[in-house]
């Protein structure tokens, strides 16, 4: 009875010493780990294999991010594309796209489209603090070759690869929406009568910070008084109808804001100083006039009632003297789009519109009138007013100059980069415009394409770059140096 109760302590100490060094076995990894913050895990009994990733997965990314960069652990059902909008604020990239290649390209030329939960991935281009734009000042006769973009396209891929084109080209400046003439903000704006809208520029210090780098003046544009985002809102602030005493409509649309209205007024200075704290180097005022069709008769305005003395033209003088008080401080120049028509101050015209090019080339910079041939019908007993472009060109170049004469404003006009009413739209016809308004005194150019399609000038640039003097002086940027002429494979047309 006692041997067999020895051998069963005997049996039973073996049994109890060997799960007592199984279990410290396990213990100590544990804590030995949890001591230096890596995971608990078990410990391998065979030598560990070393799988190498697959061609379309990234290798394990580090973790702690490199400078300048982000870790990201990925959640379950996160894309490539989903992680760089999210990122996107915060990186000195424009656009999701740019940063989803700078991802992929960063975490080994990952190929796939959505990432395993758990997954590791470096973010790149993180910054430190927000960008921050100045305004390169420049004299009110510095040169510009600009194209215009929409809010839209200039903060997109495409508008990137407009901009970048016509840099290469010889251009020098891009003017483009921060406010359109149906009242669409492109920018972050907090204003009590803004609203919430859709920002294709959600920052605007970066998208100018880009066009600095690349040499290129920037030019914010503002449609002023045609607004329909704004009146559809707030329809105390339209032009109002003395017949019904509801919003007046321009041919059935409501579109017009009262331009003597304070409130209209405050909102769009308000607006432009805004860009300008972000950095651009011109403002734009476009719209800057009353309407000028439909019922003329039955449209009332605010100040027919506070100041009945006025005309149309001394509240357009009025307000331009204030926004330029108020943007000129700022250091941006101050530019203002005038109908091409008023070179003829027909006095229909300076009653319609207010435009009185006399008073307003004293508080602006620049004068920029619309000077595209084709819009000239019926004017000077020529039929197709669209084919020819000296003449027209020429002459409102002429009158400008003329009726400005004694000012120091600088008259460079809006050309025609579109094929509406003309038949010999080409890139000839790009030089004659430049060309003929340079020869008649005008100080750089903008073309317009409502569509943002500048094959035609692309074309034409290398022609004129290439006769210095001739087209144009070829101004830059102060500390930029203008690209060298492009190759004949580089001047094929951006794929739309």
């Amino acid at each position: 009875m006692r041997r067999s109760s020895s051998v069963l302590v005997i049996v039973v100490s073996c049994f109890a010493f060997g799960f007592f060094s199984w279990h410290l076995a396990f213990q100590i990894p544990a804590a030995a780990a949890a001591q230096s913050g890596n995971a608990v895990g078990l410990v391998r009994t065979s030598p560990p294999t070393t799988v190498k990733p697959k061609a379309d997965e990234p290798s394990l990314a580090p973790r702690i991010a490199p400078p300048g960069t982000a870790l990201y652990v990925a959640k379950r059902g996160d894309t490539i594309t989903s992680v760089a909008h999210q990122f996107l604020p915060q990186t000195s990239y424009l656009t999701s796209s740019e940063l989803t290649v700078a991802i992929r390209g960063t975490n080994g030329n990952f190929r796939g489209t959505y990432f395993k939960a758990g997954q590791e991935m470096i973010v790149p281009g993180i910054l430190s603090t927000p960008i921050v734009a100045k305004t390169i000042p420049e004299p009110r006769d510095f040169e510009v070759r600009a194209i215009y973009l929409t809010g839209l396209m200039a903060g997109s891929d495409h508008g990137l690869r407009i901009i970048r084109r016509w840099r290469e080209l010889g251009g020098n400046a891009v003017v483009f929406d921060i406010k359109d003439s149906d009242g669409s903000i492109n920018i972050p704006f907090d204003h009590a009568l803004a609203g919430p809208h859709h920002t294709p520029l959600r920052d605007l210090p970066k998208f100018t910070d880009f066009l600095h780098a690349q040499g290129m003046h920037a030019i914010a544009r503002v449609a002023i008084f045609r607004d329909e985002r704004l009146v559809v809102a707030h329809p105390e602030l339209a032009v109002q109808s003395r017949k019904t005493g509801k919003p007046w409509r321009e041919n059935g649309k409501l579109v017009w804001t009262d331009p003597s209205q304070p409130k209209v007024q405050e909102y769009d200075i308000a607006l432009a100083k805004k860009a300008a704290e972000a950095g651009v180097d011109e403002v734009q005022f476009d719209y800057v006039r009353f309407p000028a069709e439909g019922d003329q008769k039955d449209a009332s305005f605010a100040f027919q009632t506070k100041h009945p003395e006025w005309h149309r033209s001394d509240v357009i003088a009025d307000f331009l003297k204030h926004a330029y008080a108020e943007l000129h401080p700022t250091g941006v120049l101050f530019s203002l789009d005038v109908f091409g028509i008023m070179a003829w101050q027909r006095p229909v015209d300076l009653a319609h519109t207010g435009q009185d090019i006399v008073q307003m080339a004293k508080h602006c910079d620049v004068l920029s009138p619309m000077i595209y041939p084709s819009h000239f019908f019926g004017m000077d007993g020529i039929a197709h007013p669209g084919d020819a472009p000296e003449h027209f060109i020429g002459e409102s170049m002429e009158r400008f100059e003329k009726i400005t004469k004694g000012s120091d404003v600088v008259i460079r006009p809006w050309l025609q980069a579109f094929r509406w009413r003309t038949k010999t739209y080409s890139p000839k016809y790009i030089e004659a415009q430049v060309l003929t308004a340079k020869n008649k005194g005008g100080i750089g150019f903008l073309f317009w394409n409502a569509a943002n399609d500048y094959s035609k000038p692309y074309a034409a640039m290398p022609e004129m770059r290439a006769t210095k003097g001739q087209y144009f002086r070829g101004d830059e940027l102060p500390g930029t140096i203008q690209a060298g002429l492009t190759t004949s494979t580089d001047q094929t047309e951006i794929k739309k």
